[in-house]
């Protein structure tokens, strides 16, 4: 799946897309299946690793499921006509919000603690595994918002806030907003200084999506030093990633420890000016 030179220009001009094709339907019920069999099967976790968390950050480190969906050809496709032929995975989360929950993601930038700065070299590629709609509080976008810089967002750590911080952007036109909704197997782009929230899941169903956080080689993380990736397309010729390698299978012991490593790593990095205690997505719901 290519990028049609319209669909290149207005993520360029509003920093988001949505309704791309990802996945076919029969596909995209195979996959929310394995993502259910995994709750049913794995629910107490792994050697003391809680399964929400590995869920909701770096899931592609244990869980060969989510580094198969970020490796998807037709998804890379779609994302090398926007950052080029050289793409690394920097994180896949999945992000479950259950029927007739009342919780809620403010309105946020990305990349404001990912310690990355103000690149333009990423994106989120966000999939539908269930059918994401208006009810089902899919994401809003605030079209061109990616044009200015990273703004100030203020630390609420609100029960009812999914943000690992409760971090919020204040006055918010909601008038501009722009509903994302997505059928299952559809997917949206969005830039990491874009505005986007998203609301309670009213609807029947399960909201499940899977979100993959694609960077280039050029990319630095700043805050830190090297941070981690997979390496999914081309090279790394810029060496400015420690690259690794996806699972071989399912939450081997090895790749545990290297999500320990990683974890460890970045916590300080999302944490970093935080006056309370932040916590790394323990539980599903997260950022979109």
């Amino acid at each position: 799946m290519a990028l049609t030179a319209q669909q290149k220009a207005d993520y360029a001009e509003h920093g988001f897309l949505a309704g791309l094709q990802a996945f076919d339907t029969a596909t995209t019920a195979e996959l929310r299946a394995e993502v259910e069999a995994l709750e049913r099967d794995h629910g107490d976790g792994a050697d003391g690793h809680d399964l929400n968390q590995l869920f909701r950050v770096n899931g592609q480190l244990v869980i060969p499921l989510l580094a198969k969906i970020a490796q998807t050809p037709a998804i890379l496709d779609a994302v090398g006509d926007i950052l080029g032929p050289d793409l690394l995975v920097w994180s896949v989360e999945l992000f479950i919000k259950e029927p007739g929950t009342q919780s809620v993601v403010s309105w946020h930038q990305d990349i404001t603690y990912w310690g990355m700065g103000e690149t333009d070299e990423e994106l989120t590629a966000w999939i539908a595994l269930s059918d994401v709609s208006v009810q089902a509080g899919c994401m809003r976008f605030i079209p061109g918002s990616h044009k200015g810089r990273i703004v100030e967002h203020a630390d609420t750590f609100d029960d009812d806030n999914l943000l690992s911080r409760g971090q919020e952007i204040a006055g918010v036109d909601e008038a501009k907003a722009v509903h994302g909704a997505l059928k299952p197997g559809q997917m949206s782009f969005h830039h990491g200084r874009t505005f986007h929230a998203s609301g309670p899941n009213q609807s029947d169903d399960r909201r499940i999506g899977c979100a993959v956080r694609y960077v280039t080689p050029g990319v630095r993380q700043s805050a830190a030093g090297r941070d981690y990736a997979m390496l999914v397309r081309g090279k790394d010729a810029d060496k400015g990633w420690i690259n690794v390698a996806p699972p071989l299978r399912l939450f081997e012991p090895s790749a545990l420890a290297l999500y320990d490593e990683v974890m460890q790593h970045q916590s300080a990095t999302l944490a970093a000016g935080a006056e309370g205690d932040v916590a790394m997505y323990g539980a599903t719901g997260g950022t979109a």
